[in-house]
């Protein structure tokens, strides 16, 4: 499915400038071309922690599950309830990130033998853990409910599962309200005071993140807290320094750095000795460490080391010869790092590589399990428009690779069969464009068990079968969207006149429930406003909100939260649900709000992230699409720009009317080719082969009958300034 790709032909191209003393050091630093550190610069990214996502891929660069405040006492309480024989329920949302959460954390329980089942909204259900799945499981004699991808919301509910002697532990990555339930623990990114590094990761992120606790509660380094020392002599200040971590689960959970001056230095200053007291000690080069600690304090105090060296050599002999300095330099994280102490700080990110690759040799299945999930966590991140930044890169880039070097996860690969998937050609759009709308038919028509049933189901058959029906249901959804869309478009319209042209909504019984997201997404991008779709069955209506523009959707909401059965969600895409005797109050609430709404200006001007000589525009540049794949929210496809190239061949193309355009262009060394869709007419008006003109466009790669062809997708197209 293609987008509208052109732009307003009267809209400003714009480069931003950047300057040789911004580019040089990203070259110098991140061995990267003048192009590619020209366009890092104009799109802001010039922390080596924010490069480091573009640049690397490694797994090793996500964030560690135990930096979640609370993830070991969910642990705990797991590994409780398996020891105890417990009932345990898993309930989730019914979009695409709630199965796939529901489908992760389902599977590795199953693996654990831990009796568990798993419940998700269907037909009249709201959003959220409901009171009767609360019931129906306390009558089954349960003991512990996991939400996942819901339950920061749902205080009532929670509540009466406590009354019933039911404890909850909520996972989910939605904005917590002000008051937060009663759980007996909450694992959400979005806490204040969660300390998780990154709080844009989806809710199956969140799951996976509680999946791998689990597995690492599965090895001899569960809980283990270990030391590491390196002492550093400084010659020319006549002293020493002394770096120290303290690490559990493979987590830094205190540091110290001392300065040392022998023979003035007195140990009572000092807080080494302290800090060391009863802790297991690990040092790159035990011996030196010993002999320099007997100078400083002499046999009074007894330090136990332990040779790191020698363990991790075992695992990667090249480093056995290597001194800590070296380590440093070697090491891929470090480079990305500000931190002082680089030597400790190599140091600890290689004693996480080896513990993570002994794992891996000793727990194979983990690694493969992992492989599966992360399939999911890559859907759910697009599906739920997480931004593309930081670990979620990690995350749809391995899930995406995963899918193409091994082969899709069993359910994805009958519903890639079906929707005629090429896995070979995957990419972030595909999954956004066909995978993702078809996983999330199933809980928009009511049905969400269907697309977690496909995912966990380890029946070949009944695997074929759920995706012929999700097939089917996905394109009931796209008449159903189609239908409403054109229904409600006028009234939509019409309302901005009574929101101050700030803000667009519709209420129409003629909008299924499960598509009006959908709807409101649709309305958003026409009307450039916040949109409001609503609809209604027997005496409950219901919505979904868009935004845009910075105008923060949950937070609109939780004004009128008063008048709401539940309300929730992101920023920017949020639901809710109120009585039919509130809908007067509704909207005269928000056309009275909507006056003081404040949105960001519109802007004409184009930003281009490069401009790109004729001479340039090689196959070799290309290249630059592995490194912003995969696109996404706050990371756009590239923009780019050449100038003054020659229109050399056209031809126009479409199977029933002829729509689009080919374009073959001249750069001197090369032919290239490009995609102008939807614009045939302009063929013989102002398209014409023979000159020269100024082009604007995204760089792509076609595949057809098992071969790539790199090609431009032009997003506009002028006269160049010197063939006038």
């Amino acid at each position: 499915m293609r987008a509208d790709t052109s732009i307003n032909n009267s809209a400003n191209w714009i480069k931003k400038s950047v300057t040789k003393q911004q580019i040089e050091p990203l070259c110098n630093s991140y061995n990267v071309s003048p192009l590619l550190a020209s366009v890092f610069v104009r799109r802001g990214i010039t922390e080596g922690r924010e490069l480091l996502y573009y640049l690397e891929e490694d797994l090793r660069f996500q964030h560690n599950p135990f930096c979640f405040n609370g993830i070991e006492d969910a642990v705990e309480r797991i590994l409780q309830a398996k020891e105890e024989g417990e009932k345990v329920l898993i309930f989730g949302d019914s979009d695409v990130d709630g199965i796939t959460s529901t489908a992760i954390l389902y599977e590795e329980l199953v693996r654990m033998g831990i009796d568990v089942s798993w419940r998700l909204p269907l037909e009249d259900d709201g959003y959220g853990l409901n009171l009767e799945a609360i019931d129906d499981f306390a009558a089954q004699d349960g003991t512990l409910i996991i939400t996942v991808d819901c339950g920061i919301s749902n205080n009532d509910e929670i509540a009466h599962a406590n009354e019933l002697g039911i404890e909850v532990i909520v996972t989910d990555h939605h904005n917590p309200p002000e008051k937060l339930p009663e759980a007996i623990l909450i694992i959400d990114p979005k806490l204040e005071d969660s300390n998780y590094p990154f709080d844009g990761i989806s809710g199956a992120a969140v799951a996976y993140k509680l999946v791998s606790a689990l597995r690492f509660a599965d090895t001899e380094f569960y809980g283990a807290e270990i030391c590491i020392l390196e002492l550093r002599e400084n010659e020319s200040e006549k002293c020493f320094y002394a770096d120290c971590v303290k690490i559990k689960n493979l987590v830094k959970i205190k540091e110290l750095h001392e300065k040392i001056i022998p023979e003035q230095t007195s140990i009572y200053d000092l807080k080494l000795p302290y800090f060391l007291q009863g802790q297991l000690i690990y040092s790159w080069d035990c011996k030196k460490t010993q002999s320099i600690l007997l100078n400083l304090f002499g046999r009074g105090i007894e330090f136990n080391l332990n040779d790191l060296r020698n363990e991790i050599s075992q695992i990667i002999p090249s480093l056995k010869t290597k001194s800590a300095a070296q380590l440093k330099e070697l090491s891929q994280i470090a480079k990305y790092s500000a931190t002082e102490n680089s030597e400790i700080e190599a140091l600890y990110n290689l004693y996480v590589t080896y513990c993570k690759k002994l794992i891996a040799q000793k727990k194979p299945q983990q690694v493969e399990n992992e492989q599966k999930d992360l399939q999911l966590v890559a859907l759910a991140a697009l599906a739920d428009i997480m931004p593309m930044k930081n670990e979620n890169r990690i995350f749809v880039r391995n899930g995406i690779n995963s899918i193409k070097k091994n082969r899709p996860r069993a359910g994805l690969a009958e519903l890639f069969n079906k929707l005629n998937i090429n896995k070979d050609a995957l990419n972030s759009t595909e999954l956004s464009w066909t995978v993702i709308p078809a996983l999330n038919a199933a809980g928009r028509m009511g049905k969400s068990d269907l697309s977690l049933k496909l995912l966990i189901s380890e029946n070949p058959r009944e695997r074929e079968e759920l995706a012929n029906t999700i097939y089917a249901l996905n394109e009931e959804r796209k008449e159903l969207v189609t239908s409403a869309y054109y229904k409600v478009h006028e009234e939509a319209e019409n309302s901005l006149s009574l929101h101050s042209s700030k803000l667009c909504l519709t209420v129409n019984q003629c909008i299924n429930k499960g598509v009006t997201g959908i709807v409101a997404t649709r309305l958003m991008q026409d009307f450039n406003v916040p949109a409001i779709a609503i609809t209604w069955e027997n005496e409950v209506y219901t919505g979904s909100m868009r935004s845009c523009r910075g105008f923060v959707a949950t937070s609109f909401l939780d004004s009128l939260g008063d008048i709401f059965i539940n309300h929730g969600g992101h920023n920017f895409a949020a639901g809710f649900s109120f009585y039919q005797d509130k809908l007067e109050c509704f909207l005269s609430r928000v056309k009275s709000a909507a006056s003081q709404i404040e949105l960001e200006k519109e802007c004409a001007d184009i930003f281009v992230d490069a401009e790109i000589p004729p001479e340039h525009l090689t196959p070799e540049n290309f290249n630059l699409i592995d490194i912003f794949e995969p696109y996404g929210a706050e990371s756009p496809e590239l923009l780019l720009m050449t100038k003054g190239i020659k229109l050399i061949d056209t031809m126009v193309l479409g199977k029933k009317e002829p729509h689009h355009l080919k374009l073959i262009f001249d750069t001197g060394k090369h032919k290239i080719s490009a995609m102008f869709w939807g614009q045939a007419e302009r063929l013989k008006k102002d398209i014409s082969i023979g000159k020269k003109y100024d082009i604007l466009y995204n760089m792509s790669r076609n595949y057809f009958n098992g071969t790539f062809t790199k090609q431009l997708i032009i997003k506009e197209i002028n006269i160049s300034t010197g063939d006038l």
